[in-house]
């Protein structure tokens, strides 16, 4: 048994509320069960019951045993001193107030079907991936329609506050947050924090001002990566190393402190070396790329700013100083979507929101025209029935399972709380 799930009990009256009694064996009725503020002390807020004819206003706490009130020292605690009932699984021991009254008690566990015991003992029973996963497709569909669109907001808001800090830290240049967003997704899981690190020690307008010729962006981005090689027979990263020595004394750049980036198990079009010159190449061809983006309102328009190849020497290239069979290398059509859900959607919503404008339909829409992601994750929740056609119901299953069920929240979850509905009511 655990608190949370009579906490679930008395939020949602989920017991039989009539003929209830003390542990004193006195009448008591449930006027209103208090607010559910979460919040440091008592459990429920402003409740009012009645007892044995006396009404009381106050706050209400819970246990698992009576005696619990003691090993949290809520006797010493004068945020305690307002409890008017306290509901508890199991009556073990009075319990009294600091100016010793007793604090009056419910054993709800008298009061609760068998029938939602085991609902719940079901549902929180470790299983081979997450609790409900023999349950799951019973939910209603409605109601887990709804929860994705709060799951989906949710996940936004998480996406969102990196976007937030970045703002602080550029002095409000969206431009500036793009270009690190961008850069962050560009490396991908492993490459990643080392790019944004890359980006971030860049100032944006030297960016603006070396975007005339790809050969200049890459130099500045490969040169901070320490990419470039020493000694190579190629002339191209001859120049490029030229050209980083030049743009590096002429702006005092200094090297960002970054992990080894990582070539290991990447397929070769997935190479940082390509990732950066792609990179270099989307700032060499377009301008105002921030104020692109917001205007665009569809997904073919968002795929049409990234239509981009590499540089010369990238096309015969996946490393320094080894040629290999030419090839664009072009961004694909799975790339775009990435960049599009992880960086441009939270872009948009935190603009939007910044300007007090309401984007979560739009947005919703757009990523409902994406495919959705495959990963680990989405496959296991197929394999227990739960099917998703675009980017938006994945972004949600994956919100669903970081953030509740990985955290074991199921009292906290639409899921499972309709799961554990008692269909006696």
């Amino acid at each position: 048994m655990k608190e949370e799930f009579i906490h679930y009990l008395w939020r949602y009256k989920k017991f039989h509320f009539t003929d209830l009694k003390t542990s004193h064996g006195e009448d008591l009725i449930i006027v209103s069960s208090g607010d559910y503020l979460q919040k440091e002390g008592p459990d429920f807020f402003n409740a009012q019951i009645i007892i044995s004819n006396q009404k009381w206003a106050g706050n209400i706490e819970i246990h698992i045993k009576s005696s619990d009130w003691y090993l949290h020292h809520h006797e010493k605690d004068l945020n305690y001193n307002n409890v008017v009932l306290h509901v508890v699984w199991h009556h073990d021991a009075p319990i009294y107030r600091k100016d010793n009254t007793e604090i009056p008690v419910l054993e709800i566990k008298k009061y609760v079907s068998q029938e939602i015991q085991h609902t719940y003992k079901e549902l929180s029973t470790k299983k081979s991936w997450i609790f409900c996963e023999n349950q799951i497709q019973n939910c209603d569909s409605f109601v887990f329609e709804n929860w994705q669109e709060r799951l989906f907001l949710e996940r936004l808001e998480l996406k969102a506050m990196p976007v937030h800090e970045l703002l602080l830290e550029t002095h409000q240049d969206w431009e500036a947050v793009l270009f690190c967003m961008l850069a962050k997704n560009f490396g991908l899981n492993t490459n990643g924090d080392a790019f944004y690190k890359i980006a971030k020690s860049i100032t944006f307008s030297l960016i603006q001002k070396e975007a005339l010729e790809v050969i200049y962006l890459e130099a500045l981005l490969f040169g901070q990566a320490n990419l470039i090689p020493e000694t190579v027979e190629d002339s191209y990263p001859q120049e490029l190393k030229s050209w980083y020595d030049y743009l590096s004394l002429k702006y005092k750049l200094n090297q960002p402190v970054i992990d080894n980036i990582q070539f290991f198990q990447h397929r070769p079009d997935n190479f940082p070396t390509i990732r950066l010159a792609q990179l270099a190449m989307l700032y060499h061809l377009q301008r105002n790329l921030f104020s692109k983006i917001i205007a665009a309102k569809n997904l073919a328009e968002l795929h049409s700013i990234f239509e981009l190849s590499v540089s010369e020497y990238w096309k015969t290239h996946y490393n320094f100083d080894k040629p290999s069979p030419k090839k664009d290398k072009s961004l694909s059509k799975d790339f775009i979507n990435l960049l599009i859900i992880n960086t441009i959607i939270p872009i948009k919503f935190a603009f939007a929101k910044s300007h007090g404008k309401e984007s979560a339909e739009i947005l919703i829409n757009l990523l409902n025209t994406i495919p959705g992601e495959k990963n680990n994750i989405i496959e296991k929740f197929s394999t227990f029935g739960i099917k998703s056609k675009s980017a938006f119901q994945t972004q949600a299953l994956l919100q669903l399972k970081n953030e509740y069920c990985n955290l074991k929240k199921c009292l906290q979850c639409a899921i499972g709380l309709d799961l554990l509905k008692n269909k006696n009511d």
